[in-house]
């Protein structure tokens, strides 16, 4: 877990509870597959709501320069931190993205990109043409494709409803951050 500063032995209320999100997000992450240290650098960025550079991030989480920069580049690669200049310092500066619906969208179409687009590729390859199985009858050929197709047409609707949300033609993060609003708003 994240610390405070070394030289402040008892944390404030709201270094407290930052370390607890960063924490909190540093699990949440493990579960998907996401390294802590990218989720938990990303959190402090998050939470803090300012910019750090990588000597602050490296003291914050206590992890190594190469870890903290091998993890920066990723997080700026993937869009939800940005790195800035300042002049007169040679030191880069990090802050994450500050909008939950757009660091939502920009997650989104990364993991679409890594894990639908090859997932829908892999699928399609399961199909077989008619007689292409000598062993089996046409009519299992058949029953197989179907259920193949099903699931490539389940897959490429849920890939049709994000490029809609999250596309440059569809309704955005505005749309959809209104639209889930409203149907939390909804009694069941």
């Amino acid at each position: 877990m994240p610390q405070s500063s070394a030289a402040n032995s008892s944390p404030s209320p709201l270094v407290d509870a930052q370390d607890r999100f960063i924490g909190l997000w540093g699990d949440m992450a493990s579960s998907w597959g996401v390294p802590r240290t990218m989720a938990e650098i990303h959190a402090m960025l998050f939470v803090s709501g300012e910019e750090s550079n990588t000597d602050e991030i490296m003291a914050r989480l206590e992890i190594s320069r190469g870890n903290a920069s091998m993890t920066l580049r990723t997080l700026v690669e993937w869009g939800i931190v940005a790195r800035r200049h300042r002049r007169g310092d040679r030191r880069d500066y990090f802050s994450a993205e500050q909008d939950v619906w757009k660091l939502f969208a920009t997650v989104l179409r990364a993991r679409k990109r890594r894990e639908i687009d090859p997932l829908l590729d892999a699928l399609r390859s399961c199909s077989l043409p008619s007689g292409q199985s000598p062993n089996a009858t046409s009519d299992a050929t058949s029953a197989h494709n179907e259920r193949i197709g099903s699931m490539i047409e389940m897959v490429e609707a849920l890939d049709v409803l994000s490029e809609r949300l999250l596309g440059p033609t569809g309704p955005g993060s505005d749309r959809m951050e209104s639209l889930v609003r409203e149907l939390s708003e909804v009694e069941p």
